[in-house]
């Protein structure tokens, strides 16, 4: 695969790069400006309005937290009607990956033909590149500065858009002060999010030498450093959050996710739970789960001594011995951190419930991506015994 070559500024204050990137490398007429409604409204506004002032901007910031098809197709209508040139995305997963579709599908559409679900479904295949993009994430969670694609979801079905190259963004920004007024329970939701793609990433079927690199850096930051980023916040506390869910998202930007990402978007589309404590969910459970692989059941062409010299290694990292104590410590910082674990709790309290889950939840392709193959009656198992 292909891979942009991206402008990464990191560390405190590094959002002041932003002046030099649009003045000296960009020079745009009119930037496309993506934010959350909360970002917009916190102090960084008095930051970035000085940086803007000397431009034309179109400010985008009416969709749904979980990008629909038609929060896509009013950015893209907005996009054309501007003649935008450049895009700047701040602001969580959500907020990127909306921009990004709306950047990549604004360049493949023309006139009045709207084709956007045809290639958010892949039946078209994007053909040109899009504007220049800035990625500025303000959770530490996603990843989303680091990856080639982008959630969007119709019929609360969730789907990727996708190319190697030309959905990365061209400039990333990483400063962890803009997380430093982020509530308790985003902290917490997102933080897992990126724990969650480390740890998936690293036993993937398609992890590679430079994806475990990113993710066995990503997990052991993460597991000391979330819960003080949750529950008495300090700058190192933030920075190394930012940082490890960049590297989390560099590594399934190679691997991909796998059966707990899957498994997550049902509990977010129809039981609104966010969608970093949706994966997280599951994920105690699976690892207990995929430490039982054996000869019949391994997905991993590189064989059953390398998938359980793998799960030996992330047991490391969390500093247990056993996948039971691992669920242990992985029940502890969910409750550490402020995350229900308990099914009946979060309003799925019927078996028709977990019927909805795996119906939407057991996606062929991630499930595939897991080292040990996933039935839906060993999914019915785990969700019961988190129920």
């Amino acid at each position: 695969m292909k891979t942009k070559i991206q402008q990464q500024y990191s560390g405190i204050g590094s959002i002041h790069f932003l002046e030099n990137i649009l003045t000296v490398n960009e020079n745009p007429f009119n930037i496309f400006l993506v934010t959350g409604n909360f970002f917009y409204q916190s102090s960084l506004k008095d930051t970035l309005e000085p940086l803007l002032a000397s431009y034309d901007v179109t400010h985008f910031n009416d969709f749904s937290a979980n990008p629909q098809l038609d929060d896509v197709r009013k950015g893209i209508s907005l996009f054309k009607e501007k003649e935008c040139d450049l895009v700047l995305a701040i602001g969580g997963g959500s907020t990127l990956d909306i921009a990004k579709s709306i950047n990549i599908l604004t360049a493949q559409i023309y006139g009045s033909s709207d084709k956007v679900t045809r290639y958010i479904t892949k039946e078209l295949s994007l053909k040109k590149p899009g504007k220049p993009f800035i990625a500025v994430p303000t959770t530490a969670g996603t990843g989303s500065e680091a990856t080639h694609f982008a959630v969007v979801y119709i019929d609360k079905k969730k789907y990727s858009l996708a190319h190697p190259e030309w959905m990365l963004p061209d400039y990333v920004v990483l400063d962890p002060s803009l997380t430093y007024n982020l509530p308790a329970k985003i902290t917490a939701s997102t933080g897992m999010d990126a724990l969650c793609q480390a740890i998936e990433s690293y036993w993937s079927v398609y992890s590679t030498e430079e994806s475990q690199q990113y993710a066995g850096e990503a997990i052991p930051l993460i597991w000391k450093n979330l819960p003080v980023a949750v529950n008495n916040p300090t700058p190192l506390a933030r920075e190394s959050m930012m940082k490890a869910a960049n590297l989390a998202g560099k590594a399934i930007n190679i691997s991909k996710t796998t059966a707990c990402h899957a498994i997550s978007y049902p509990f977010t589309s129809y039981f609104n739970v966010p969608h970093g404590h949706a994966v997280a969910l599951t994920l105690g459970e699976m690892f207990v789960y995929n430490a039982g692989v054996n000869d019949d059941d391994c997905l991993d062409g590189r064989g059953l001594a390398h998938t359980q010299k793998t799960m030996q290694e992330l047991m490391a990292m969390a500093g247990v011995t056993s996948p039971d104590d691992f669920n242990h410590q992985w029940c502890a910082l969910m409750d550490t951190i402020g995350l229900e674990r308990r099914l009946h709790k979060l309003g799925l309290t019927t078996e028709e419930d977990i019927d909805l889950i795996v119906k939407n939840g057991f996606n062929p392709e991630r499930v595939r991506n897991n080292l040990r193959v996933l039935t839906e009656r060993e999914l019915k198992k785990i969700l019961y015994r988190i129920s």
